[in-house]
């Protein structure tokens, strides 16, 4: 009887090779080692493999498309098959099971449903799913692979927690690259009152993401919606769970778990390379590790030591503040007497991630006055918060205990109110005053390290002032912006762009390390950058050479990246309305980062648009929209960025006339060119031998899709970026929007290639 029953599977089996294309398995068919079950659309490929140079087999799922392996789910990674004797099939009871040669059940997957006609699919989301055959509704799956993932998080594929049955979908590494075996290192979302995703490492806790606030994670910046993808996160009586799903179908990207590296990662797949490119990576410094600062540390990777106390607090230890010390953390100045509240308050601190949401409490309803009332009239809460902060922010959130593993995110857009005694430093009680939180230096310091404002030391001017390289007796080299004394900027106003640019950390903006104001004197102390600007490289007939194609390609990506920070990640959305060549400057290593805000606006929430009776800028760079109408939004940047990224490729600036029979500028001598398949003629021509054409080509029309004339058909920032490190298709441009050189409204323009601009009012 065995040997019938050995045949009849065989039978099968050879029935499932020759009709692979129907994608799917029923009671009568089964998939061997050696055969495959492809999607519908080809997407992904359900199969047997083995890593490394081991011989066990393991049944999972890949990209089918994508030559390099990307293994996405496996079944069997506790229980590997040693040999190809591999069969997975349906049983009678209609239960998904894993065979080994000796018939023993490797894996399996059965529903708590009766089971009438059931079918295996391979959705095209990489999905497997175990259901009645006519049933498509994805609530009545009997089983699917998306509730058990392995190390990947894909589009549709929930993480969280089913409250009904007790059920948790969590993330868990592979032990290693050869060993899809459960590593340590997991992720997932931890049941708090105001829940948010967790790493650890076995039982221990190696980072967290801050709580969810409507919009993002607190101290998460990667898990943010953009063009290519979003997020929904869900909370409620019945599930907590966070998915993220498609928008550009066409870019394939994935989250993984590394248990090597000990990283999570968003990769992209980038088709000209044949690779994955990782696109954010988390912790992505020390200061992403759990509680490295103890409580009420507060973790800033700029400053050292990194842990600092946060303002009301001194360092714990008596002894000297070094890593051995960081954990036992900060104690208050002054004590808190709970019995007398007349003389506690609370103070505002802005962009931080949110503490640890352990011991916490959440009211949605209530507003944020009645969560103060709450938290003041209870002794055991030390600080609290919206918990979310869309439409200008409503729900109360309170923290019981210390506060702990803060960090200092320059994007985070959720105040935290801590509770204190109303003799803290400048009384700073419920967020009514705020320091500059920068160093404060003195004029002496400052010319002496200028050599007294020397001319030698001048590295350029505008309409609002000078700039001198100078050196710090320490020997740091910095920029010195002083402001002339017919600035129409006044003290309030420099306090307001100090305040907005001091939040502002990314790798591709001039960081600002101080300020001045003393009598008269209004000055910025920035990083020096060795380099100068990028339009001394690339209008500069010999210096140009020095900027080759891969060069280039790295200060476009550096530029749209600092952008998008500018745009999407900040804590204010900033809009810079003066981006061009002469203000991104080269660091040593010819890294861009953008630099004068003077002229940048800056919103709250959701703002991402206004307008102005006095246009500012440089014509050549300015959108229609703002340069006629005084409309500028993120999408006016959007424009500059396109002209910027045309300058880079061509090496010509865009002012000025590049055709004998037409009065085109640049844009509209390379829309002609381009139009009529001209495209090698544009190319700067040091780029011809070091360019890679597809690239070039490709960045050429993204700076035509970021030059439309109206600003709703041009790609936001995220989009940009996410182009620039993909293949995926691009649609096609309209004719580019005209830059103007006059407007019809009062204007004041930056003209000078190097403007050093503060402009009044952010």
């Amino acid at each position: 009887m065995g040997i019938f029953a050995f045949l009849f599977l065989s039978l099968f089996i050879f029935y499932f090779v020759i009709s692979d294309a129907a994608g799917r398995i029923t009671q009568s068919q089964a998939l061997s080692d050696g055969t495959n079950l492809v999607s519908k659309n080809e997407g992904f490929v359900l199969g047997f493999f083995s890593t490394g140079n081991s011989t066990n087999r393991y049944l999972g799922i890949w990209y089918n498309n994508i030559p390099v392996r990307t293994v996405v789910c496996v079944a069997n990674r506790r229980n590997p098959i040693r040999d190809s004797s591999g069969v997975l099939m349906l049983n009678s009871s209609g239960s998904l099971v894993l065979l080994s040669q000796n018939k023993t059940i490797a894996w399996s997957a059965s529903s708590t449903k009766e089971v009438g006609s059931p079918v295996v699919d391979l959705l095209d989301s990489g999905n497997l799913v175990l259901r009645e055959e006519n049933e498509e509704n994805p609530g009545s799956y009997l089983w699917q692979s998306f509730d058990y993932p392995t190390d990947t998080w894909l589009p549709g594929m929930k993480l969280g927690w089913d409250l009904r049955t007790g059920f948790e979908r969590r993330l868990t590494a592979w032990k290693s690259p050869d060993d899809p075996s459960p590593g340590e290192l997991s992720c997932g979302i931890v049941l708090t009152n105001y829940p948010e995703i967790v790493a650890k490492n076995g039982s221990k806790k190696l980072g967290r993401t801050g709580p969810w606030n409507g919009v993002g994670f607190s101290g998460a910046l990667g898990l943010k919606a953009n063009q290519i993808y979003d997020y929904n996160f869900v909370s409620n009586n019945d599930e907590v769970y966070i998915m993220y799903h498609m928008i550009k179908n066409s870019a394939i990207t994935r989250a993984v778990l590394n248990q090597t590296s000990y990283l999570y990662e968003r990769d992209i797949w980038v088709e000209a390379d044949k690779k994955w490119t990782t696109f954010i990576s988390t912790p992505k410094d020390k200061c992403d590790s759990y509680n490295l600062c103890g409580p009420y540390g507060n973790c800033i990777i700029s400053e050292s030591p990194i842990c600092q106390c946060l303002e009301g607090f001194k360092p714990k230890s008596t002894e000297r503040w070094n890593p051995d010390n960081w954990a036992k953390g900060c104690v208050r100045t002054t004590e808190l007497s709970c019995e007398d509240k007349d003389k506690i308050g609370f103070v505002k601190f802005v962009g931080l991630k949110l503490p640890d949401t352990t011991y916490s409490w959440v009211n949605k309803s209530m507003n944020l006055n009645e969560c103060r009332v709450k938290c003041l009239n209870n002794c055991s809460c030390m600080a609290y918060s919206n918990s979310d902060i869309r439409d200008g922010g409503n729900g109360c959130v309170i923290w019981y205990g210390d506060l702990i593993d803060i960090i200092q995110v320059a994007a985070s857009e959720q105040d935290l109110y801590i509770r204190m005694p109303a003799s803290e430093k400048d009384q700073n009680i419920d967020g009514q005053n705020e320091d500059l939180e920068l160093p404060l230096f003195s004029l002496a310091t400052i010319a002496m390290a200028t050599n007294k404002f020397s001319s030698n030391n001048k590295l350029g001017e505008g309409g609002f002032g000078l700039v001198y390289k100078g050196i710090l007796a320490d020997g740091q080299e910095i920029a010195v912006k002083r402001l002339s004394q017919n600035s129409r900027q006044g003290l309030s106003e420099f306090k307001n762009e100090v305040m907005s640019i001091a939040k502002l950390q990314h790798r591709n903006l001039v960081r600002l390390l101080g300020y001045c104001i003393e009598g008269e004197e209004k000055i910025l102390i920035y990083e020096y950058m060795p380099n100068g600007s990028l339009d001394s490289f690339i209008f500069d007939q010999m210096r140009s050479n020095i900027l080759g194609w891969s060069m280039r390609f790295n200060i476009i990506c550096g530029i749209a990246r600092g952008l998008l920070y500018l745009h999407e990640d900040s804590r204010l959305r900033i809009i810079h309305r003066d981006l061009k060549a002469s203000n991104i400057l080269l660091d040593s290593k010819m890294n861009p980062k953008i630099s004068d805000f003077g002229m940048a606006r800056s919103f709250g929430g959701d703002q991402t648009e206004g307008n102005t009776n006095r246009v500012v800028g440089t014509y050549g760079y300015m959108a229609p929209e703002y340069a006629i109408d005084g409309l500028f939004s993120i999408k006016s940047d959007v424009f500059s960025f396109g002209i910027l990224l045309l300058e880079i490729i061509c090496g010509k600036k865009n002012r000025g006339s590049f055709h004998p029979e037409y009065s085109l500028n640049l844009v509209g001598h390379a829309w002609k060119s381009w139009k009529e398949g001209r495209m090698l003629e544009l190319i700067d021509t040091c780029l011809k031998d070091s360019c890679i054409l597809s690239e070039l080509e490709r960045c050429l029309h993204i700076s035509f899709l970021c030059l439309q004339q109206h600003h709703e058909d041009r790609p936001n920032m995220s989009f940009v970026v996410m182009m620039l490190h993909s293949e995926s298709l691009l649609q096609e441009p309209k004719e580019p929007g005209k830059t103007s050189s006059s407007s019809s409204k009062n204007q004041s323009s930056s003209i000078n290639e190097i403007t050093i601009t503060l402009l009044d009012g952010q």
